[in-house]
């Protein structure tokens, strides 16, 4: 790829946003109906390429378990307000009505509160119960203490999400999880992430795990670029990870890993292009925590807005929309993408030609800015 020059003493790659590229039509269109978005991880098929974020503001047990019945993976955040408390609701009500002035130091607070293991196996079998697939979520710090406990109460499959992940983290004041050691003697699939760049996504494909997210400091509610003056525009990081997807299943001998997009994806629009440069999946947060079920009840955010010594994120209002089931399947009650995801899924790829997500992976994108 092309690189711009900075300065005099620096170049830099020219990266793309997903606003900055569009998809193409082809010579072919297909009848929307005869169109597959189902997408299949290890030994189980969902009705949508879709996970949800594994954020207070959106995964509760209970829309956990409704987005299972709709055809989505669902993943519980396992250090949040629902494993820290009996009973979560007064903290959701108080987090939604405080100022912008007080908001972090307030959450800061809230998530103070030690996650009790009792609550992981509580809240994990609930959703198990229900007759869904169970899907939940730790940070890197937080896996090696409480992993045991979410594969002992029947997790289906186990999320390890934190701003990055490598497959190499260098420590000299703790032991680093081995992540390559700690997947390998699981006996679930593992889902690792966040990557943005080709080489840290092809050394966790060689931990063994099933999935990669992709992203870093691209969501609505996060402030890790002002924070910390890092981002990874989506549409290049997906690319980069897919060409790293390519080239581990020639090195491995035909191992398919899966690429998840994760961040800056706000509409139905975001999602085609992700899938589109190469994504299997997306997973979303702002997306549904704009559904009239959604826990924060019109508020988003995520672990990085209460981190006890440096946030990056915050808590914004996105407001609802629609019930989940119209967020995801229409109809849809907005013009501009925010609802009905999957059926403007579908219609996009059968717009331009394509009857699964697979083969969508091909469409022809170009680069196109696009400022409203």
């Amino acid at each position: 790829m092309s690189e711009v020059e900075i300065g005099a003493g620096k170049r830099g790659r020219r990266a793309y946003a997903f606003d900055d590229i569009a998809v193409v039509p082809s010579r072919r269109t297909r009848d929307p109906r005869d169109v597959s978005v189902q997408w299949s991880i290890d030994a189980f098929t969902f009705a949508s390429p879709i996970l949800s974020a594994p954020m207070d503001s959106v995964s509760s047990p209970a829309t956990v378990i409704q987005m299972g019945k709709l055809g989505i993976l669902g993943v519980l955040d396992l250090e949040g307000l629902w494993t820290r408390y009996e009973d979560p609701t007064p903290y959701y009500d108080e987090i939604k009505s405080l100022t912008d002035g007080n908001v972090t130091k307030r959450m800061q607070e809230i998530y103070s509160e030690p996650i009790k293991p009792e609550l992981i196996t509580a809240r994990l079998a609930e959703i198990r119960a229900a007759g869904v697939p169970v899907a939940g979520s730790l940070s890197p710090q937080r896996t090696q203490e409480f992993s045991k406990t979410v594969v002992d109460a029947g997790v289906d499959l186990f999320v390890i999400r934190g701003t990055t992940v490598s497959a190499e983290h260098v420590s000299q004041n703790e032991e680093p999880l081995n992540l390559k050691k700690f997947i390998y003697e699981l006996d679930v699939p593992v889902i690792v992430g966040g990557a943005s760049t080709y080489t840290s996504a092809l050394h966790l494909m060689r931990t063994g795990a099933a999935g990669v997210l992709v992203g870093f400091g691209g969501g609505a509610a996060s402030t890790t670029r002002a924070a910390l003056g890092i981002h990874a525009p989506m549409a290049t990081a997906v690319a980069d990870v897919a060409g790293a997807r390519r080239d581990y299943l020639d090195e491995s001998g035909g191992r398919y890993v899966h690429v998840i997009a994760d961040g800056g994806l706000d509409t139905a629009g975001d999602i085609v292009k992700a899938i589109a440069v190469g994504a299997d999946a997306v997973m979303l947060g702002t997306a549904l925590a704009r559904a009239t079920e959604a826990p924060g009840g019109g508020f988003h955010w995520g672990a990085e807005a209460h981190h006890p010594e440096l946030p990056r994120g915050r808590r914004v209002e996105v407001g609802t929309i629609a019930p989940l089931e119209n967020v995801l399947n229409g109809p849809t009650p907005t013009h501009d993408g925010r609802a009905n995801l999957v059926g403007a899924l579908r219609r996009s790829m059968a717009t331009t030609g394509y009857s699964d997500a697979k083969e969508f992976q091909r469409v022809e994108v170009v680069v196109a800015p696009y400022h409203q």
